[in-house]
């Protein structure tokens, strides 16, 4: 980041990208509506379309399956509910799954209420209980109406990856719809939608390199789609209503663009991460590294030292220029216990810290998380000495 400051927060929100910044900037200077039939207009609807283009490349989908939203929770909010459309008919999900280690705007259930929503259980490294799974859909009331399940590709706390291909293959066997949230693994692993990943895409603009207040519901086909959540003019092939973020998605395409390409370096992030938990390992020996069990996003650690509450370590960190999370930083702010840790069997947990890279990460940052540990494992060690 800086000499004096090393950002280590990519799973909050990524750096915004210099390609994404330049064509916000240029978007900016295009006053015409994207609706608009005259030239103007239509220079705007081609620079979304190119950006829808690039979004859906990411994913390997097909562009005319993507929809801009203001963002993954608005995203969230759309797929998850029980009234669906194919054509002119309707089709009623009569239960959502989720997993009980899914980000918040997936485990509260979007617009299903509370009674129909039904949590699914993680084992100790965070992975979802593939029996579990299957056990509830084959229990599910096929009269009253389709099952619908969501779960995340990639934990943004743990980055522990979740056996998608397998829950696909167990939603499928039930006759139900899946809905993959791929925000933290977009632009960090391989996905390809076409072959069979999930019926529906949530992305975000902002974990990727782009700007904040873009995001996508990307579908596997245009046959069955939600009732929308924000009815309008009929932008979005009436799927969103509401004048599309022209700069805004102008920059989701260019990050879409550059995350695609940066697949090829992961692991040069994997090597760095790797790097700090030895550091981790070596200064304090009894910290926990949490979902070392399981396949994990090459750019995400999550630890917790005995004895130190998280977000006391957070604001030393903090103090000594260094900026990372103690869990997710989607709560408005709120420091407290993870649920993602509780769900892993770690109820009394002190919390952890969550250490996210990229490939600006360097060996500047990695120096300045070096002493700055050094310094709280020096701080618990006098502490623990005195008692």
């Amino acid at each position: 980041m800086t000499a004096t400051r090393a950002y280590l927060d990519y799973n909050a929100s990524a750096p915004l990208l210099d390609s994404a910044r330049e064509a916000m900037v240029a978007a900016l200077d295009m006053s015409a509506n994207p609706s608009s039939v005259h030239a103007e207009g239509r220079a705007a609807r081609r620079l979304i379309e190119n950006a829808r283009r690039d979004v859906a490349s990411v994913v390997n989908a097909r562009r005319e399956h993507v929809a801009f939203t203001s963002g993954a929770t608005e995203a969230a909010s759309t797929l998850l509910t029980p009234d669906w459309q194919m054509g002119r008919g309707s089709v009623r999900m009569s239960r959502l799954y989720v997993c009980e280690a899914d980000h918040p705007c997936v485990l509260n259930g979007g617009r299903f209420p509370a009674a129909l929503v039904t949590r699914i259980g993680v084992d100790a490294d965070g992975v979802v209980d593939l029996g579990a799974l299957a056990a509830a859909l084959a229990a599910h009331d096929k009269t009253e109406g389709l099952p619908l399940v969501a779960v995340h590709a990639a934990n943004n706390e743990t980055g522990v990856i979740q056996p998608v291909d397998r829950i696909a293959e167990i939603v499928k066997a039930a006759g139900g719809v899946l809905v993959i949230d791929a925000v933290q693994a977009a632009g960090r692993i391989h996905i390809d939608m076409s072959a069979g990943y999930g019926d529906y895409l949530i992305l975000s603009s902002h974990k990727i390199g782009g700007p904040k207040g873009v995001g996508a519901v990307i579908a596997l086909s245009d046959l069955m789609m939600p009732k929308p959540l924000i009815n309008g003019g009929g932008q979005e092939k009436g799927h969103r209503g509401g004048t599309e973020n022209l700069p805004g998605i102008a920059g989701f395409g260019a990050a879409a663009r550059e995350a695609l390409a940066g697949l090829k370096d992961i692991d040069s992030v994997r090597h760095r991460r790797d790097e700090i938990e030895t550091i981790v390992k070596t200064l304090v020996p009894d910290a926990e590294i949490f979902g070392t069990g399981a396949t994990r996003l090459a750019n995400t650690t999550f630890f917790a030292i005995a004895g130190v509450k998280a977000e006391t370590a957070q604001i030393a960190f903090d103090l000594a220029g260094v900026a990372l999370s103690a869990g997710s930083a989607c709560s408005s702010g709120k420091v407290g216990p993870s649920h993602v840790l509780k769900a892993m069997g770690h109820g009394d947990s002190l919390g952890a810290l969550r250490v996210s890279i990229g490939a600006a990460t360097s060996a500047e940052d990695i120096a300045l998380f070096r002493a700055a540990l050094a310094g709280i494992a020096s701080r618990r060690a006098v502490r623990e000495q005195a008692a």
